[in-house]
C-alpha cells in the first residue's frame, strides 16, 4: 500500500514537472512568433514605402511619347547627331487596318492575354518569378504588350526593381487611359522591325512590297510577329535561315493558343523566306558598322535597345576618321586603294584612342548592306598570324623573363613540333643563325618566336594575352598559337585594344563606343570602360620599340607615316598544304591612334588565297596620316624602368663595347633596369695600324694603285673604297697592293685600310687621290670645201682638205630646203652626188669626227649645189641614159687629195661652220640613194 501511495506520488510529481517545463516554452514560442509577425508586419510596410516611393516617381503618361515610334539619337564626340535612328523609315497603321491573322500572329507570340489582364499578367510574372530563383533576377521578363509600350516610351531597359515597379505602375495606368486596340495599335506603330523599318506598316511594306497588310499571308505575318525579338539577327534580307526557324516558333504559338490549325501551320512551314521578299536594291548605310558596336554595346551593358528605346546615346565616334575609314572601304575615284586584283576582298577595321580605347571609327566592311556582316565586330574573328608575335611570345617574355631587345634566340634549323611530322619554318625558307629579339620580330621569322613561348611556357603566355582581352576559344594555347596559325581567332577590335595598351604604358581599356546613355526619364549611365594595368612598362615600351623597328626596317614598312613615330606589326596566314594567304592584318599605332586592320575573304572563300597581302598596310598608311594631319603627335615616352645601352654585336649573353670594339659592331638595345650587361667585351684588341700607305693614279692603265706596309704576316686586311664620299665597295685582301679599276675621271678616292687577325683589328688608316680630269680633245674644220655640179648627168662632185692626222672621219649630211635628204660617213675626202632632181637647191655639210670617238668632232663647214634652171626637156633627154633606181651618192676614191674643179658653178664652202654637238652613228658607206622628190 505503501508502495502504491509512493508511486502515485511519483508520477505525480512527473506530470508537475512536465507541466512547468510546458509552461516555460509557451512564452518563448509566442515571443518568437511576435517577433517574427513583427517582422513581416515591418517589411511589407518597407516594401509598400519602397513601391510608393517607385510610384511617386515614375514619369507621366506623355500622350505625345505615346504615339510616336521610339526614336533614339546618336551623337559623335563634337556632341552632334550622326544619326536619329528614328528618324528612318517609318508609317502609322490603325487599328482597322490590322487583319486578324497579324493580330493573332503577334498576340500569340507576345502576349496572348493582352485581351483579358489589366496591364500586368499575373500568370507570367509567376513563372518569370520561378525562373528568377533557379536563374537569378532579370533571367526571364513577365512584360505584357502594355508594359511594352510603356517601357518603350517612357523607361529605361535595365532589370532593376524600381524600373518594374514603374513598368508595371504605368501599365495599370495605361489600361486605365486607353482601350485595348488604342494600345495595341501604339504598339505595332512603335516597335523596331529591322532594316530600318519602325512599324508593322512600313515593315510589312519593306520585306514583301505590301501596303495594304490585309495582303499579307500567314507566313508572312508570321515572320513579321516574330521580328521585334532581335530584329538583326531575324532580319530576311540578312539572315533568311534564322528567319525561317523563328517563322516556326511562332507558328507553333499559333498552333498552341488555338489561333490556327496544326494543318494551317503545316502548309507553310517549308515556304522559301527569300521568295517571299521583294527584290531590293542593296542598302548603304552611312556610319552602319560603328552603329552596330554601339547597339550590340548598349544593350550588353543595360539592356536597352537603340531601336526599341527612345534613348540619348553619347558616343566616341569622330566624324573625320570615319568618314576617312568609309572613303577608304568605297570604289569611289578618290579613293587611293587599290582594289582591282582583289574585287571581292573584304576588309574590317577599328581606329581606337591609344590612351582611353575609345573607339574612333569602324569599318564594317566594303559595299556592305544595311544591317549585314560586320568584319570588325562580328563573329569569332580570324586567325591572327604573325601579328600574334608582340602578344604570346615577345611581350611575355619581356614581361616575366625580363629579355632585352638584344636578348640572342638561335634560329638554327626547322621547329620539329613534339608529337607531330610537322615542322614550323620561316617564311623566306632560311635560317639566320643567332639573332636578337628585336631583328626576329622586326623580320617576322617564326623559328625564333615559338623557341620564345616555349620558354616563356604556355600558361604564362595565355595568361598575358588574356590581360590583353583575347579569349582563346579551343582552351589552352598551342606552339602555332605564337604565330597565328592555331584555331584560335580574333576580331580587328580585339586586336586594336590589345595592341593600344602596347602604347598606354602597359594600360589596357576595353574599346568602347558609348560615353553615356540618357533615358526617357532622365536617368543617367557612364560606360566608359575602366583601366586596367596589363603588363609593365617596361615591357609595353620596350614591345613598342622593336614594332617601331618593323615599320621603319621591316615587315611593316609600306605602313610608314613620314614624320609619325608609328610601331605596328603585320600578320598572315597559311594554307595547308598550299601556297598563298587567305588573311592578311596590320595593326599598328602612335602615342594618339592604335588602327587594327584585316583583309581577306567570306561566304565560304575564307581559304582562297588573297593577291595583294598589302591592302592593310596601304589603308592604314592613308588612315593615319589623315586623322593625324593637324594634331601633335608626341613620341613614346621611355620610362625609368628602362636602360637604353650600347652593347657588342654578336656578344652572347649581352657585354658592353670595349675601347677597340669598332663603331661598326655597337648597337645600342633597351634592358629592364637592374638586368643590364655589366661585363665589358674582350673580343676586340687593338692591332697596329698599317704603315706607308700610298695610292697614286696610273695613266696608262687609267686605275689607281694603293700600296702599304705590314709587319704581321698573319694578317688580312679590310679595304674599304668610297668616291667623293659615298662609299662603292669594301673588300678583304691578304696582300698589301690593291688596284682600283674603272675609276672616274675628276672624282676623289679616299681608300681606308683596317688590319685583322683572329677577332682583333686596328684603328683605320686612311689616303685621298684625286684622278685628273680628262683631257678635252679639239679637231680642226675640214678646208678647201667646193663642188662641181655636172647639169648633163644632174651630178655634184664635194671634195676638200684636211691636214689633221690620226684617225679621222667625215659625217655628210645632204638638206633640202631645210630637210634631211641623207647621211652617210666616210674616211674619204671627196664624194658624188647622183641624180639630183631639178629646181632644187642642196645644202652639203661636211663634220669631221674622231673614230674612236664620235662625241668629239670638228666644226662644220657647208657648200651648195643648184639645179635651178633645169628644164624638164632636159631631164627627159637625159632619162634614156639614167637609172632612177641607180641614183647614189659615191665616194670618188681616185680623187687625190689637193684636185680642184675650175667648173663654172663651182662654190666654196664657208669652213667656219657651226660646230656640231650631236654624234653620229659609225655606219660609213660608199653608196647611198639621195630619195627622189613626192612630186617626180
Amino acid at each position: 500500500m505503501v508502495e502504491k501511495d509512493q508511486s502515485r506520488m511519483a508520477r505525480r510529481q512527473q506530470n508537475q514537472n512536465q507541466k512547468q517545463k510546458n509552461t516555460k516554452k509557451k512564452p518563448v514560442i509566442k515571443r518568437i512568433m511576435k517577433i517574427m509577425l513583427l517582422a513581416i508586419l515591418l517589411i511589407g510596410i518597407g516594401v509598400a514605402g519602397l513601391f510608393a516611393f517607385y510610384i511617386s516617381t515614375a514619369p507621366d503618361l506623355d500622350p505625345d511619347k505615346l504615339s510616336v515610334p521610339a526614336s533614339t539619337k546618336l551623337y559623335d564626340i563634337n556632341k552632334d547627331i550622326f544619326a536619329d535612328l528614328g528618324a528612318e523609315k517609318r508609317s502609322k497603321v490603325s487599328y482597322d487596318e490590322i487583319p486578324e491573322v497579324l493580330k493573332n500572329a503577334i498576340l500569340a507570340t507576345e502576349d496572348v492575354r493582352f485581351e483579358s489582364h489589366i496591364g500586368i499578367d499575373f500568370r507570367r510574372i509567376g513563372a518569370a518569378v520561378v525562373a528568377n530563383f533557379t536563374d537569378g533576377f532579370g533571367s526571364q521578363g513577365a512584360s505584357t504588350i502594355t508594359q511594352q509600350v510603356v517601357k518603350s516610351s517612357f523607361l529605361s531597359s535595365d532589370k532593376k526593381l524600381k524600373r518594374k515597379v514603374q513598368e508595371q505602375w504605368l501599365a495599370l495606368q495605361l489600361e486605365r487611359k486607353y482601350s485595348k486596340e488604342e494600345i495595341f495599335e501604339m504598339y505595332v506603330n512603335k516597335i523596331y522591325y529591322g532594316a530600318g523599318a519602325y512599324g508593322v506598316a512600313t515593315a510589312a511594306e519593306t520585306y514583301f512590297g505590301k501596303t495594304d497588310l490585309n495582303d499579307l499571308t500567314l507566313a508572312e505575318a508570321a515572320i513579321l510577329a516574330g521580328i521585334p525579338q532581335r530584329p538583326s539577327a531575324y532580319d530576311p534580307f540578312v539572315n533568311p535561315d534564322l528567319t525561317k526557324e523563328r517563322m516556326n516558333t511562332v507558328l507553333n504559338l499559333m498552333v498552341q493558343h488555338n489561333k490556327i490549325s496544326e494543318q494551317e501551320a503545316n502548309e507553310v512551314r517549308d515556304v522559301d523566306v527569300a521568295s517571299l521578299l521583294v527584290e531590293t536594291k542593296k542598302q548603304y548605310a552611312k556610319y552602319e558598322g560603328f552603329i552596330q558596336q554601339v547597339r550590340n554595346e548598349v544593350l550588353e551593358k543595360t539592356g536597352a535597345d537603340i531601336y526599341k528605346d527612345s534613348l540619348q546615346v553619347y558616343t566616341t565616334l569622330d566624324p573625320v576618321a570615319q568618314e576617312e575609314t568609309e572613303l577608304l572601304l568605297s570604289n569611289a575615284d578618290e579613293n587611293p586603294i587599290d582594289y582591282s586584283s582583289d574585287q571581292d576582298i573584304q576588309v574590317g577595321i577599328t581606329v581606337l584612342d591609344t590612351k582611353t580605347g575609345a573607339i574612333r571609327a569602324i569599318g564594317g566592311g566594303r559595299n556592305r548592306e544595311k544591317g549585314g556582316w560586320n568584319y570588325a565586330i562580328d563573329g569569332d574573328g580570324r586567325q591572327g598570324g604573325s601579328s600574334m608575335k608582340p602578344l604570346l611570345a615577345y611581350g611575355p617574355a619581356i614581361e616575366y623573363l625580363k629579355w632585352s631587345t638584344y636578348h640572342q634566340i638561335n634560329d638554327d634549323k626547322a621547329y620539329k613540333i613534339e608529337g607531330t611530322d610537322s615542322s614550323i619554318n620561316n617564311w623566306d625558307n632560311k635560317f639566320h643563325g643567332w639573332v636578337s629579339t628585336r631583328y626576329a620580330l622586326e623580320q617576322s621569322y617564326n623559328v625564333p618566336a615559338v623557341k620564345t613561348l616555349e620558354e616563356v611556357g604556355y600558361s604564362k603566355a595565355q595568361s598575358f594575352a588574356e590581360g590583353l582581352g583575347l579569349n582563346f576559344d579551343s582552351g589552352s594555347i598551342t606552339i602555332t598559337d605564337a604565330i597565328g596559325g592555331a584555331d584560335n581567332g580574333f576580331l580587328p577590335i580585339e586586336m586594336a585594344g590589345a595592341y593600344a595598351a602596347f602604347g598606354n604604358e602597359g594600360i589596357y581599356h576595353e574599346p568602347y563606343s558609348v560615353t553615356e546613355i540618357e533615358y526617357p526619364d532622365g536617368k543617367t549611365e557612364e560606360l566608359v570602360s575602366k583601366p586596367v594595368e596589363a603588363m609593365s612598362d617596361y615591357t609595353a615600351y620596350m614591345i613598342t620599340d622593336m614594332l617601331k623597328s618593323a615599320v621603319d626596317n621591316g615587315t611593316g614598312r609600306l605602313a610608314k607615316v613620314n614624320g609619325l613615330p608609328v610601331a605596328g606589326k603585320t600578320g598572315t596566314t597559311n594554307i595547308s598544304g598550299e601556297e598563298g594567304s587567305p588573311d592578311s592584318w596590320f595593326t599598328g599605332y602612335t602615342t594618339n591612334y592604335t588602327i587594327s586592320i584585316w583583309s581577306g575573304y567570306s561566304g565560304g572563300d575564307e581559304q582562297k588565297p588573297i593577291n595583294n597581302k598589302t591592302i592593310p598596310l596601304h589603308i592604314f598608311r592613308e588612315l593615319m596620316q589623315t586623322i593625324s594631319s593637324g594634331k601633335d603627335t608626341a613620341d613614346f615616352e621611355k620610362p625609368s624602368s628602362v636602360v637604353e645601352m650600347k652593347v657588342e654585336k654578336g656578344s652572347n649573353p649581352a657585354k658592353r663595347p670595349s675601347e677597340f670594339t669598332p663603331s661598326s659592331q655597337i648597337i645600342t638595345e633597351l634592358f629592364v633596369k637592374g638586368n643590364e650587361p655589366s661585363s665589358v667585351s674582350e673580343k676586340f684588341d687593338k692591332l697596329d695600324p698599317v704603315s706607308k700607305l700610298k695610292a697614286a693614279y696610273n695613266e696608262e692603265t687609267e686605275s689607281i694603285d694603293v700600296e702599304w706596309a705590314y709587319k704581321d704576316k698573319d694578317a688580312t686586311f679590310d679595304v674599304n673604297i668610297s668616291s667623293d664620299g659615298n662609299a662603292i665597295n669594301n673588300t678583304s685582301t691578304e696582300d698589301t697592293t690593291f688596284a682600283i679599276n674603272n675609276v672616274e675621271k675628276g672624282a676623289t678616292y679616299t681608300i681606308e685600310v683596317v688590319a685583322k687577325r683572329d677577332d682583333l683589328q686596328s684603328d683605320p688608316t686612311s689616303v685621298t687621290v684625286k684622278v685628273p680630269e680628262e683631257e678635252v680633245k679639239e679637231i680642226p674644220a675640214v678646208s678647201q670645201l667646193q663642188q662641181s655640179f655636172d647639169p648633163v648627168n644632174r651630178t655634184a662632185s664635194i671634195s676638200w682638205a684636211y691636214d689633221e692626222k690620226g684617225p679621222i672621219e667625215f659625217q655628210i649630211d645632204i638638206t633640202e630646203a631645210g630637210s634631211s635628204v641623207d647621211q652617210l660617213t666616210t674616211n674619204k675626202k671627196t664624194v658624188t652626188l647622183n641624180q639630183l632632181q631639178v629646181d632644187k637647191i642642196y645644202t652639203i655639210t661636211v663634220t669631221p669626227i674622231l673614230k674612236n670617238d664620235s662625241e668629239v668632232t670638228g666644226p662644220s663647214a657647208s657648200v651648195q649645189v643648184s639645179t635651178k634652171g633645169l628644164t624638164e626637156e632636159e631631164d627627159e633627154q637625159e632619162s634614156d641614159n639614167t637609172n632612177e633606181d641607180d641614183s647614189d651618192v659615191e665616194g670618188d676614191t681616185d680623187t687625190p687629195d689637193d684636185e680642184t674643179n675650175t667648173d663654172d658653178n663651182q662654190q666654196s664652202g664657208n669652213n667656219n661652220g657651226s660646230q656640231n654637238d650631236t654624234s653620229n652613228e659609225n655606219a660609213t658607206t660608199e653608196q647611198q640613194s639621195v630619195p627622189e622628190d613626192e612630186d617626180n
